[in-house]
């Protein structure tokens, strides 16, 4: 199925003790004018951020949430992700379109990232970006019929000034595209359809299938360094690996839901997300996982998490803090 909105994440700050734990304390909500799901934001200070989603709502705030102001981005596509690579330089792909910002999110502009005829009766739709490195970044998603009801093929397109321009990468599969994660500015991941899983050790030059032993639809993928990595998706599915994905295991929970989201903020503490306001923890390392109070039963979609802070954004323009 094309892919609507699978892109999520939902957050929870950390705290020091003898090291990293999550403090369950609660959630507090934050007033937007969005109308629709908001399924995108991001922080580039305690203060400063970005929320997104349906029909191109763009909005910021710059007093940790206290209020948000709505940016006329100029389009009705639907905000997919956004993704800072510095605090300055920013992007975020919205259905076929892609705009960038070099001030901090203060103004964004919408650079041409394919040319009319290279889709000629089809449809390209972005869900990803990432950047290994101040030049070369990705951006990924699906090739869609004319209606938007099929897919036809994988997307990836490659920068490597920037994101000024932007060059089509033929890839080993066809299957749609959902999450790209990258670890330095050489190793990084895509999963996608079906059980896919790709990666690259060349800053995304060329790419390789990784065996991901099931074929759910994995719609997250999360390193942590060159070895350790998680991936999550629909029919509770979870894998982990230790080597860089040579080998992927399944960790087995009591939770059968759809999982859209996996983050660690450090290398032992992590979460899950996903439908019904469904957050998982685990501690150790990804091995086991136990369920948290989200106080929401909506789909969480979008999630924003550093030592100090963190917030989640969901469906129906929901935007949550959370208070340690």
């Amino acid at each position: 199925m094309p892919f609507l909105k699978i892109i999520s994440r939902v957050c929870v700050a950390v705290v020091f003790t003898t090291g990293f734990v999550f403090a369950q304390i609660g959630w507090k909500a934050h007033s937007t004018d969005a109308k629709g799901d908001l399924v995108a934001i991001y922080f580039t200070s305690a203060t400063k951020g970005f929320v997104a989603g349906d029909n191109g709502y763009l909005a910021s705030t710059a007093d940790g949430g206290k209020s948000w102001r709505k940016y006329p981005l100029n389009t009705i596509e639907n905000i997919n992700e956004i993704y800072f690579r510095n605090d300055k330089n920013g992007y975020l792909v919205a259905g076929k379109k892609l705009f960038i910002t070099s001030d901090g999110g203060n103004s964004w502009r919408e650079t041409v990232i394919f040319k009319a005829n290279d889709f000629k009766n089809s449809t390209p739709t972005f869900l990803s970006i990432r950047f290994a490195d101040k030049k070369r970044g990705l951006a990924i998603g699906s090739v869609l019929n004319r209606k938007g009801d099929a897919v036809l093929d994988s997307l990836v397109m490659r920068t490597e000034d920037g994101g000024e321009t932007w060059s089509r990468i033929v890839m080993p599969s066809k299957s749609e595209l959902f999450h790209l994660d990258f670890n330095g500015s050489s190793h990084g991941w895509i999963v996608g359809d079906n059980g896919l899983i790709l990666v690259t050790v060349d800053g995304g030059t060329t790419w390789r299938t990784q065996k991901s032993g099931t074929e759910k639809a994995l719609y997250n993928v999360d390193f942590r360094d060159d070895n350790e990595g998680y991936a999550v998706g629909e029919a509770g599915t979870i894998l982990r690996t230790e080597n860089g994905g040579t080998r992927w295991e399944k960790v087995t929970t009591a939770f059968p839901g759809t999982f859209m989201r996996v983050d660690f903020a450090d290398d032992r503490n992590g979460l899950i997300v996903g439908h019904r306001g469904l957050i998982l923890r685990s501690s150790d390392k990804g091995r086991t996982w136990v369920r948290m109070e989200s106080s929401t039963a909506k789909n969480l979609y979008g999630l924003y998490i550093v030592k100090k802070y963190g917030w989640a954004v969901g469906a129906g323009g929901l935007v949550l803090e959370y208070l340690r």
